[in-house]
Order: C-alpha cells, then sequence, then structure tokens
C-alpha cells in the first residue's frame, strides 16, 4: 500500500505563506546593525506619538526634509508604531504625529476596523519589524460611523460593496443608539476603536502573546480634525 497516497495533504493557509514568505524577505533584508538595534518600549513609543502631535498642534513641525535618510532607508525599516486609521483624507498619521518615512507602519481602511488583510499587516509589523505598539486612531465625524448609524437606524440602503464595510462597524452603531438615540456619532466613535483594540489585544497567535508578554501595548486614540490634537481613550 502506498503510504503517500494515504497521508492527508495539508494546504498552507494564505496567511502562513505570505507571513513565512515575508520572515525570509525581512531576515534577509535587515543589515546586522538594524538586527541589533534596541527597539524602544511601548510605552516609549506612545510619547514620542504624543510629543510628535503636540508639535503637530503648535505648529512647530520637525519632520519637513524627507530625502534625510533615504540611502539608509532602502536597506531597511524599524517603524516605531503601527497605527491602524481611518482613510478619510483629513487624517494623515505620518503628519498627524510629526514622524518621517520610516517611523510608522499605517494601515487604512475607512472606518478603521479590523479586517484580515489589515491584521495580517499589523501582524507582519509586529512580527518581523518589531513594532512594539499598535494605536487604533479614530476621529471626530467619521463619514463611515455615521453611515453605520444611519444604516441601522433609519434603514439606510448603500450601493456596491459599501454594505461589507458597515458591517464590522454596526456594533458601535447598535451600542451607541441604545445608550444616546439623540446623538450617538460621538459615542459610535469611540465604540468602533474600542471594539478594534480589543480584537487586536485577543488575536492570536502573534498579536496576543506580545501582549501578553508586555511586549506590545495596542491602545486607541481619537483625532479631533478641527483642533489636530490626539486624545487617549
Amino acid at each position: 500500500m502506498c503510504l503517500a497516497c494515504n497521508s492527508k495533504i495539508v494546504t498552507p493557509s494564505r496567511r502562513s505563506v505570505l507571513l513565512g514568505g515575508l520572515a525570509a524577505l525581512s531576515a534577509s533584508a535587515l543589515p546586522a546593525f538594524a538586527q541589533e538595534q534596541a527597539a524602544p518600549s511601548p510605552d516609549e513609543s506612545l510619547q514620542r506619538l504624543l510629543d510628535g502631535n503636540a508639535r503637530y498642534v503648535a505648529g512647530q513641525r520637525t519632520n519637513t526634509d524627507f530625502s534625510v535618510g533615504r540611502a539608509s532607508r532602502a536597506l531597511t525599516q524599524r517603524p516605531f508604531a503601527a497605527i491602524l486609521s481611518c482613510a478619510d483624507s483629513r487624517v494623515a498619521p505620518e503628519l498627524v504625529f510629526d514622524q518621517g518615512p520610516g517611523d510608522l507602519f499605517v494601515v487604512r481602511v475607512a472606518g478603521n476596523f479590523v479586517n484580515d488583510d489589515g491584521l495580517a499587516s499589523l501582524e507582519y509589523a509586529i512580527n518581523f519589524l518589531e513594532t512594539p505598539l499598535i494605536m487604533v486612531l479614530g476621529h471626530s465625524n467619521c463619514g463611515a460611523v455615521d453611515a453605520a448609524i444611519k444604516v441601522v437606524r433609519d434603514g439606510l440602503a448603500l450601493p456596491g460593496h459599501l454594505p461589507d464595510m458597515i458591517e464590522p462597524i454596526r456594533p458601535a452603531a447598535e451600542a451607541a443608539l441604545a445608550q444616546s438615540p439623540s446623538d450617538p456619532l460621538g459615542l459610535a466613535i469611540t465604540a468602533n476603536v474600542q471594539n478594534a483594540v480589543a480584537r487586536l489585544e485577543a488575536a492570536e497567535p502573534i498579536l496576543a502573546a506580545r501582549v501578553n508578554s508586555k511586549s506590545l501595548r495596542v491602545v486607541g486614540a481619537q483625532y479631533d480634525l478641527q483642533t489636530g490634537q490626539v486624545a487617549l481613550l
């Protein structure tokens, strides 16, 4: 009897193949000095973001010449923070936090929710680039969250693939409407960020293990479109 014929064929998942290939590529691309360089702590990374936002609000940005360090950045990247941000054109994390190229690993999707592709991107940053901090960044007057509220409350019908975008935001909209039917948007924006933080903290096998070991911190924050300030939630 042919043992090979009776053996079970295990097909690797798309994510395992992707991450495995990226691991090999990342290891080969990192020069020795970059691999030995100690990453900042999660708290240090968070403070660096907040300091940068303070400079942005005050109009005292220091990152203005993006040609500096271009050659060294071609060799590797070591972002000190990952940002899950809304795709809103008014929210640009590198500007909001006064950071230059290579400093932030940014994943953007309308409504700043966690989907499989975004999760895999963040897993790459944490697992292979040793990024110690993830910030989920919501913002005031978020159109995606407002649309989710209108779908839940008013039965709004959206065209194309937009309903797929609304579903992950729906729980936040429902919770906000139950708590404050007259003015739910602010509550829903906050709840949506908190839901994303909770999902990332519990994401097995990569993120949850790093959170438990204290080598990774996941925080939620909200950007105010009028003032430019970022407030932690």
